[in-house]
């Protein structure tokens, strides 16, 4: 560093030790969209650079409008440098045109050197050169030492690496090779008190805890000049500062954006203009900022206003009041954190599903499942009534009607794993008193008292009557046996002011099951659906199913390359008890 540059730097230096606000210029870039035109193929972030070969006298004339409003450190547009430098990436300027990186990189650091000049300020004012996160690459040593000859002839006052997110492995190394330039080196993150942060205010990554604190200290101990927050939304600036200050004592700054790119083009945020935006400079300042600039969308008027509220001002102490993550909800004033809940008041989030287990020689729930649990939960099926679990499986519905608050609750199944799944996680829950279990073969079952309440998910899977067998019944072609048998037993077993809740899927069709049902003196209206994927309900076979649909009124859906199976769940009440089931299945099953 030479000793123009030197003394430009030491009075930023003076400005900070002294308690004066040190003023950052805004954005480049995207106040130079227009320099661009047309060009696609030119990514979003090198418009500022490209406008360094295309438009050299507009980015000096914007540096000069920063000067002009009193700021102490203006910025090269050369923040995309490292990212015009990747492999594979498109040209950022005429690729017919004999322009050298290098030569931007000077042309960047030229231009803001004789904005200030004219201004009368050349001996005052700080330039940085600016890079982005992009280099701090595998090849990114390279990018740096040849940067650090093309400083030789057109030197910068500092290097600004801006709008880094991760702390990686490498970063360290990165920095320890550009403060090795002989030049003080600024960083800025993306980062707000939930972590890593984006330009819309979206939050990547988990909780990391006082990591980044830990390395903003590291980042002093090697020598970086000051930490920044930048590129984030200003309502996601509150609490850096402060939170930082436990950490480092380094200098700090903020700079967030007002701009962004959306579907329709560039967007600044019109809500805050000059005055707002003074407002929110005094608040960073009073949290302790000692450098303030602006980002995306933040222009000469913003800064302008800034410079003077922040005239006179001492960096504070102040705290935000404690800010709640984004994963533990928003709070209120007077009470907890207010969840989401359903119409009767239930939270729902987490969701309240029981606890359990699910034994290596028991199939697990499928879609299909969930989707009846989710209505006995949803309606309290089974309160104060006596209910059977038919096809328990690892006890899904067995327990949750237990929750539910059920007399009693017995599940069968023909699988001994099943059974003792089902205690297992009855036991689990605390509903074990109101569970009992059988290991149950449905054809040869004869029910020993009527239930108020049934619940049924059995296998329904078509199967070609001549493929191998491998039990000793014969393979059931339209894969309704097991539903069909219990509509027969409906009669032993539903008390005649009983409800019955049968899960059937669209591949047993309609109207041979409401046939069954009417003929047996019920009947039927479904209460939910959902979907599932073939490989999502067990046994499926897709050709077969086929087969069976060209026979009958069964059906699936074809969604995507994907087949689509549809599972109803039926309520089934005596066809002279239709009006009390029309009231719905809580009033249903609750009726004495």
């Amino acid at each position: 560093m030479g000793e123009p540059e030197a003394q430009r730097y030491a009075r930023i230096q003076s400005l900070i030790a002294g308690d004066r606000c040190v003023l950052l210029d805004g954005a480049n870039g995207s106040e130079l969209i227009e320099v661009l035109g047309h060009r696609p193929e030119v990514e979003d972030h090198l418009w500022g650079t490209t406008a360094i070969v295309d438009s050299p006298d507009r980015v000096k004339a914007l540096h000069r409008h920063y000067v002009d409003v009193g700021c102490d450190v203006i910025s090269t547009n050369t923040w995309g440098l490292p990212t015009a430098l990747r492999e594979g990436a498109p040209p950022a300027w005429d690729p017919t045109r004999s322009v050298h990186w290098l030569d931007v990189a000077r042309a960047g650091v030229r231009l803001a050197r004789e904005a200030a000049q004219q201004a009368g300020r050349g001996d005052e004012v700080a330039v940085a050169f600016s890079i982005n996160g992009d280099v701090d690459a595998p090849d990114g040593r390279d990018t740096i030492r040849l940067l650090a000859r093309a400083f030789e002839e057109d030197s910068p006052d500092l290097i600004l690496i801006e709008t880094m997110s991760l702390v990686r492995s490498t970063t360290y190394a990165t920095v320890e090779a550009l403060l090795a330039t002989g030049l003080p080196v600024w960083m800025s993150f993306r980062r707000c008190r939930h972590g890593v942060c984006g330009i819309y205010g979206e939050h990547w990554g988990g909780p990391e805890g006082d990591a980044f604190g830990r390395a903003a200290r590291r980042f002093e101990e090697i020598g970086v000049g000051a930490l920044a927050i930048n590129c984030v939304p200003p309502d996601h600036v509150a609490g850096m500062v402060s939170w930082l200050r436990d950490f480092t004592d380094l200098p700090l700054g903020v700079y967030p954006n007002l701009g962004y790119l959306s579907s329709h083009g560039w967007r600044n945020d019109q809500r805050i203009r000059g005055a707002e935006y003074a407002e929110l400079a005094r608040s960073w300042r009073e949290e302790g900022a000692q450098i303030i600039g602006g980002c995306c969308g933040v222009g000469p008027e913003h800064l302008e206003a800034a410079r003077a509220a922040l005239d006179g001002t001492r960096a504070g102490h102040a705290r935000p009041a404690v800010i709640a993550s984004p994963e533990s909800g928003a709070g209120t004033a007077d009470g907890p954190p207010i969840g989401w809940s359903d119409n009767r008041g239930r939270r729902l989030f987490p969701l309240d599903f029981p606890s359990l287990i699910v034994e290596p020689d028991v199939t697990p729930p499928t879609q299909a499942s969930f989707m009846v649990w989710k209505y006995l939960y949803r309606e309290g099926i089974g309160a104060h009534r006596r209910c059977i679990d038919i096809g328990s499986g690892c006890g899904l519905q067995a327990v949750q009607l237990a929750r539910n608050g059920a007399a009693h609750v017995h599940a069968i199944d023909i699988e001994p794993a099943a059974v003792r799944n089902t205690l297992t996680n009855a036991f689990r829950n605390g509903v074990a008193e109101r569970v009992s279990t059988a290991c149950v073969d449905l054809y040869p079952w004869v029910p020993e008292e009527r239930y108020d309440v049934i619940v049924a998910s059995l296998s329904q899977a078509p199967a070609d009557p001549f493929a191998p067998v491998v039990s000793h019944r014969p393979r059931d072609f339209w894969g309704r046996n097991l539903v069909d048998h219990l509509i027969g037993l409906l009669p032993h077993a539903l008390a005649d002011d009983g409800v019955a809740y049968i899960m059937v899927l669209s591949v047993l069709g309609q109207r041979h099951s409401i046939g069954l049902l009417e003929r047996a003196g019920y009947s039927s209206r479904v209460v939910d659906f959902t979907f599932a994927a073939f490989d999502e309900e067990r046994d499926q076979e897709p050709d077969q199913v086929r087969r069976v649909e060209e026979r009958s009124d069964a059906y699936h859906l074809e969604v995507g390359d994907r087949g689509t199976i549809v599972a109803y769940l039926l309520e089934v009440t005596r066809a002279d008890y239709g009006e009390v089931a029309s009231l719905g299945g809580p009033l249903a099953a609750q009726r004495t």
